[in-house]
């Protein structure tokens, strides 16, 4: 990663931040669209939904796998070229998971279509990271993760719908068109000016070595576990109880709603309130959606956890993810992708863990298990940015 580190505000265009922004749309829209389509997607390949989930686990590591890769890539082609490239081989994976014809072939499918939308969202943090001040870093990094929340909701509503009338299949090519069409317009954008490009164990090295990084990597594997893992299966959830497929995602599409409105406040409160304050109430607002849902799974539960874990993901993970770009600024590529593999390795441990649960209707014991690791996680968090805020390490 280039240590030429701050660059002045001006020069990101607001042009670039919306494409930055449909990129991190399109990346979650993707990521998150599975979730209300298990329970179709197993009926019409007679599969169970825990297979299906394996398909889902499988995109959420590569995903996670593949971010030091377009690290490396990015370092030496660019940040907007390595983000091009990607999204055009996560459209050919994205219509290849439209005509799949069994559940082998559509964990493939789905496992190239992560890997290779993995570089969307990262690549956007580094671009920011690279040409916005840090003083002023969280707001567009907000703006980013309120795109997100739109895609997660997004995800929600339309895959559920369009799975329930017309097919899974076309939610699927939906996502792959829009990945090319927005690869198409990114090509405009101005690539940031970066010196020579690091050895790769040089850039692991200075990562590894720190810290404050070290800290800030196990606390977003245990995240990715906490506010993503349980994630996908909450459709399933409200589905448990009787509702329709499209019903149960427009309900869970409450996550993606309450992370929009969320968002807003923590842009408005980021350079009044400190890091450590914001981590601990969206640390608290996930343990509170965990301690209700162990209690009851309902579907008036569900919305409500959701809600608390919408919560949870705009005040704690945007705060986290500042600190990422700011915690190795001189690998600041490599630091980035890191921070997004072991995130979506926590929620991809998750997938895998509750898989089985959620098959055999054992929702309890997977809130549970989320609840336990959640309290450790939001204490160690808190203390540590405030430490970091403190000393600087």
């Amino acid at each position: 990663m280039s240590s030429d580190l701050d660059r002045p505000a001006a020069t990101t265009s607001t042009k670039s931040l919306r494409l930055l922004q449909l990129a991190s749309f399109t990346s979650q829209f993707d990521r998150l669209m599975i979730a209300p389509m298990l329970v179709v997607i197993a009926l019409d390949l007679h599969e169970s939904v825990e297979s299906v989930s394996r398909a889902a686990a499988i995109y959420l590591l590569c995903y996670g796998v593949a971010q030091i890769c377009w690290a490396v890539v990015s370092d030496r082609l660019g940040r907007v070229r390595t983000m091009r490239l990607a999204l055009v081989c996560a459209m050919a994976g994205g219509l290849a998971s439209s005509v799949v014809p069994d559940i082998g072939w559509l964990i493939v499918t789905r496992g190239i279509t992560g890997g290779c939308i993995a570089a969307a969202i990262p690549g956007a943090l580094v671009y920011i990271g690279d040409t916005v001040p840090v003083e002023v870093r969280q707001a567009p990094l907000t703006d980013l993760m309120t795109s997100a929340a739109v895609g997660m909701m997004a995800a929600t509503v339309a895959a559920g719908a369009i799975a329930d009338f017309a097919s899974w299949r076309v939610a699927f090519a939906l996502t792959a068109v829009l990945a090319g069409v927005l690869s198409y317009f990114m090509r405009g954008m101005p690539e940031p000016q970066l010196g020579p490009p690091p050895r790769v164990w040089s850039s692991l090295k200075g990562v590894l070595t720190n810290r404050a990084a070290l800290l800030v990597l196990a606390l977003v594997l245990a995240e990715g576990l906490v506010l993503l893992g349980p994630l996908t299966f909450l459709p399933v959830v409200v589905h448990a109880s009787g509702l329709s497929v499209a019903l149960s995602g427009l309900l869970t599409a409450a996550y993606g709603i309450s992370v929009l409105l969320f968002a807003r406040v923590v842009k408005g409160r980021s350079k009044k309130a400190q890091p450590a304050t914001l981590i601990l109430i969206g640390g608290s607002s996930a343990v509170l959606a965990y301690v209700l849902l162990v209690i009851n799974h309902g579907a008036v539960a569900v919305v409500v956890g959701s809600v608390l874990l919408g919560g949870g993901w705009a005040f704690m993970h945007s705060t986290l993810q500042t600190w990422a770009t700011d915690m190795a600024p001189g690998f600041r590529a490599t630091a980035v992708s890191l921070f997004a593999t072991l995130l979506f390795t926590g929620s991809a441990i998750g997938a895998a863990l509750y898989g089985p649960m959620v098959d055999t209707g054992r929702f309890t014991l997977m809130f549970a298990i989320t609840l336990a690791v959640s309290v450790p996680l939001v204490v160690t968090a808190t203390l540590g940015r405030r430490r970091y805020s403190t000393t600087g390490h």
